[in-house]
Order: structure tokens, then sequence, then C-alpha cells
């Protein structure tokens, strides 16, 4: 918690300008009961108006400095609250950022939505409260047991016996409590969890009838976390009432021997009402350190759930020195070999092949034969386990992740498309790509047909995740999002299965053309897609089956011929 609160020294003069107004209200709250309690001695018992006056007067005004200071001491601790809680969560979002897919899959997508968003509310919550009542509290406990032991040092004796009690229930409660936080924000990440499931699978869940057996999931999750938030709140609820209850046992206390005491002489009535203010105060002031109790310990798990984050060093580190441009539009595998963490097995054992640039090299193999694996490689989404990759000579590991993706166009097996217009997704490839450019990469990518027949053409809107177009229109936006960028190597990751054959072989035909100055990597479920390839490698079982033309493989390799006549009929193959 401490450790995350150290972003709150950007505010340091805005902490100290509430701390000296908390103080100035507090000062204020401890004055007024000595006010009443000479209204009431000087003025209302002898009949004096006129002091009467005068010091209501005075009380009004100490009231309203004290109001005027509260009111600005809450203004500036939300701002410096609202500005903690930005910070934190930009600095959490950029340090995800540099997290690589492992990084990723150890922590949960839904959990990393989880800390960055509750998460960081409830520590930001607990900072407006610090601010207010870290000061406040301290200064009207201890003013007040000065004032009320000034007005009568015996009765205070109450205060005394009554203190080990509040702070033996708030003891009690707080080590029953804490234990639950935990299990309250671990419910939530899963909630989170099969809520995102439903949300973005609901296509699947719904074609195969799914809605009862996800239903029935979710209230599991949703039960959960109702159950554990209601034990917790159980257990906090008993706080107020033992608080009150002890409080007004104490006032009935007060009023019993303070009313011996003023006939017997030894107290006054003002001192008395002067006294049971004081009283309250104290309480008050174990009610706001209570709450902080109750808040704390949930936001200090917060805290550490995103301590977690921000101290999970990026498997992957974007460092390097040398530049990827010595031997331009190349890209080598030498003995790469590569295992998922916590895998028995490797996907890919011993890949080696070189690619040069205006070469297209195809990657073709069964389901599971690692292709999506090699191409992930070579972005550096994952490191490999052994061997080395080189992209324009200098090997991965030698050089910074932002210069070797610089090199890289990258059209993913599913295409992802952002919200705004279809000019601004094709620019996301390059940020200052001027409208002629853009225009050329869609007609290159054959997506300029039916972008000039929408309404507002390159203007127009793409709903969140593109479901606004079909899975053919997406594959060609992401394929001209490549193009715009001009990169020395791009990579189609299985990117033409949503097209048909005609706009298949012309897409090929423009890229070949578009792309002799530099390494094609493409990687396809169709022979037809790769027949033309200048090179054609085969895995099979994460292990290269075969490298050659078309031709050369058809006659020589029999898990390429296999693939072959599962799609082909005999006329086409021959």
């Amino acid at each position: 918690m401490l450790k995350l609160l150290k972003n709150l020294t950007v505010y340091k003069w805005i902490v100290l300008a509430v701390v000296g107004l908390v103080f100035v209200q507090s000062m204020a709250d401890l004055y007024l009961p000595t006010l009443m309690s000479d209204i009431i001695d000087k003025g209302v018992v002898v009949g004096d108006k006129n002091y009467i006056i005068k010091i209501g007067g005075l009380m009004l005004l100490v009231a309203a400095f004290g109001v005027c200071a509260s009111i600005v001491a809450s203004y500036y601790s939300s701002k410096a609250a609202m500005g903690f809680g930005r910070d934190v969560r930009r600095k959490v979002f950029n340090h995800v950022e540099g997290f690589s897919l492992q990084d990723f899959d150890e922590v949960g997508t839904a959990s990393l939505i989880t800390r960055t968003t509750n998460d960081i509310t409830q520590v930001q919550q607990v900072v407006i409260m610090l601010l207010r009542m870290v000061v406040s509290a301290p200064i009207m406990f201890v003013g007040g047991l000065i004032m009320a032991l000034s007005k009568d040092a015996k009765l205070s004796l109450i205060i005394v016996a009554t203190i080990p009690v509040l702070m033996g229930a708030v003891i009690l409660i707080m080590t029953k409590g804490i234990p639950l936080f935990k299990l309250v924000q671990t419910r939530l990440d899963r909630l989170n969890l099969v809520l995102r499931e439903n949300l973005t699978g609901i296509r699947v869940i719904r074609a195969f009838n799914r809605e009862k057996q996800e239903k029935v999931r979710l209230q599991k999750a949703n039960k959960d976390l109702m159950d554990v938030s209601i034990k917790v709140n159980k257990v906090m609820a008993f706080l107020m009432p033992v608080m009150m209850l002890v409080m007004n046992l104490t006032v009935v206390g007060i009023i019993w021997f303070g009313g011996i005491r003023i006939d017997n002489g030894g107290m006054q009535i003002g001192d008395l009402m002067a006294f049971i203010q004081y009283v309250m105060q104290i309480m008050f002031a174990l009610v706001m350190a209570s709450m902080m109790f109750v808040m704390i310990p949930r936001a200090a798990v917060s805290a550490k759930r995103i301590n977690e984050v921000l101290d999970k060093k990026p498997t992957i580190l974007n460092e390097g020195a040398k530049a990827v441009d010595q031997e331009r539009g190349t890209l080598e595998f030498d003995k790469v070999s590569f295992t998922y963490p916590g895998a028995e097995e490797p996907v890919l054992s011993n890949i080696s092949f070189r690619a040069k640039s205006g070469e297209i090299t195809a990657i073709i193999g069964g389901t599971g034969a690692g292709k999506s694996t090699l191409v992930n490689l070579i972005p550096r989404f994952y490191d490999v386990t052994s061997g080395t990759i080189r992209v324009n000579g200098v090997d991965l590991k030698e050089t910074s992740i932002d210069e070797v993706r610089s090199k890289i166009g990258y059209v993913p097996q599913k295409a992802l498309l952002f919200t705004g217009t279809i000019a601004e997704n094709i620019r996301f490839g390059k940020e200052d790509a001027t409208q002629e450019e853009i225009e050329h990469a869609a007609r290159i990518a054959q997506a300029e047909d039916f972008i000039s027949k929408m309404e507002n053409g390159y203007e127009s809107e793409i709903s969140q995740g593109g479901s606004n177009v079909s899975g053919g229109q997406k594959q060609r936006l992401s394929i001209a999002r490549a193009l715009v960028r001009k990169p020395d190597i791009y990579i189609f990751d299985d990117s033409f299965s949503a097209l048909d054959y005609k706009t298949d072989a012309s897409l090929r035909a423009a890229l070949k053309e578009e792309t002799k100055n530099a390494t094609m990597l493409l990687v396809a479920q169709r022979v037809s897609t790769v027949v033309d390839a200048d090179r054609i490698i085969v895995l099979d079982k994460g292990e290269i089956a075969g490298i050659g033309t078309h031709k050369e493989l058809l006659e020589e390799n029999e898990v390429y011929r296999e693939i072959v006549k599962s799609q082909l009929s005999e006329e086409e193959i021959a």
C-alpha cells in the first residue's frame, strides 16, 4: 500500500494544503463546545443577552470558517485522489503494454481488467479518506480528550473505561474481515472472466444452444461473489452497532454521573454539555478510525494486486542496440525450437530455413502443426526456447522489439478492427500515411470496391470488433493495414481464409507486384493459395517435413501430397 502511495508525491503541495485545511477545520470543531459552555454558564444562566449575542456571533464565525475549510479540503483531496487514480491506471496500462503473450497468459486478461478498474478504484477511495481522516481523526481524538480533561478530570474516567472496549471490538472485527477481502477480489476476477467469455463468445453459445448452461455458470460465479460479499458485510455490520451502543452508553454514564457532580456543586451545566460534545467528538474520531480500518485492509489487498502487475518483469524486454537493416528483407530460422510454458513437449522442433527479399515463402500443414506459433515468434510475441531467428541478418534478441516490429507487416489469423473510420483503421499500420497511400493499400488489398459502395467511403465508421463488416471485408482491411506500412517482411497468418477464390487470386496477383522488394511469409490452409510460392515449407507435428516448390513437393513429399489430394481433384493436380 505504502509503495503505491508514493505516486502521491507529485501532489505533495495539494496534500499539504489539505492537511492544513483539515487542521483548521478540526480546531474550529474543538473550539465550538467551549464557546457553547460559555454561553450557557455566563449568558443563559445569568440572563446576559448581550453576552449570548456576542459569543453566538463568534460561534457562527468559527463554524463558517470550519465549513469553508472543510469544503476546500474536500475539493483538493478529491483532486489529488482522482489524479492519483489516473496516474496509476496509466502506469499499469503502459507497463502491461510491454507484456509478452506469455505474461498475459500468466496473469489473465480478466484479472488485468479488474486490477486496472476495480482495484485502483478501491485504493483511490481510501486515498480520499486518508487525506481527510488521517489528520482529522487523531486531532479530534487527542484534542477532544485534552478538552474533556480540562472540563472535568474525574468524569473523564468514563472515557478511559470505554475506549478499550471500542478498540477491542474494532480489532476483533478486523481480524475476521481482512482474510475475506482477498477472496472478494478473486471472486470478482472469476465473474469478470465468465462474463467476458459470454460476451465475446455469444455467437458460439447461441449456435450450440448453450445459453442455459452459460447462465448457470454465470449465476454460480455471481453467487460465489455474493456469498463472500455478504459474509464480509455481516462481519463489518457488527462494527457500527457496537460503536453506537458504546457511544450511547458512554453518554448515558456521563449524564448520570455529571448530574450527580452538578448537584454536589463540582460542575456547571455548561461544562457538562461541553463535556458531552467533546466525548462525542472523541467517539466520532474513533468511528472515523474504524471506517479507515474497514477500507484500508480491502485497499491493501487491491494495492498488493496492482503492485504484482507493476512488479512483474516482462519476459521479453525491449532492449538491444543493433539496427535491423544489415540484410534488408531477409528472414532466417536457425535450429529454432519452442515450448509453451508449462507444456511437456515442444510445439516446434529444429526449424531451419532462410527467406530472401522478393521471395514468397509459404507454410502449410495440418491443424496443430505449429504454423501460427512459428509466425508468432517473428514479432517476438514469444521468445524461442532454443535456436536463433534473424530479421535482416540480426538476431531478434540483439535488437529492440520496437525496431524488429517496425520492419514487419503482420496480418493475424483472426482479423481485428478497432472502433473508428476505415481510414483510421488502415492508418493504424502507418500513423502518418497520406490519403493516397491509404487508397493504394486498399486497392491492392481488394478492399476499394466495397469501401466505395459505403455511404461515407473511407470515413465510414467501423463498429466495435468490426461487427458491421463481413469476415472477408475485415480480412482485406487488415491486409491493407499491413500494406500501408511498406515493411521489409510481410506475415500473412492464414489471412485469406474468408476470401472467395476469385478475390484470393486477384489479391495474390496484386501482392506479388506490391511486395517484390520485401519478403512474404504466407501461412495457409489452401493449397491453391501457396501453389505459386517460391518456397513451400511443410510442417508436420512441429517439424519440417519438407521444403521445396509445389512441383518438387508433389513429386517427393508424402505429407504434402496427402494435403493436395484432400483439396484438389486429379485434374487440378495434373
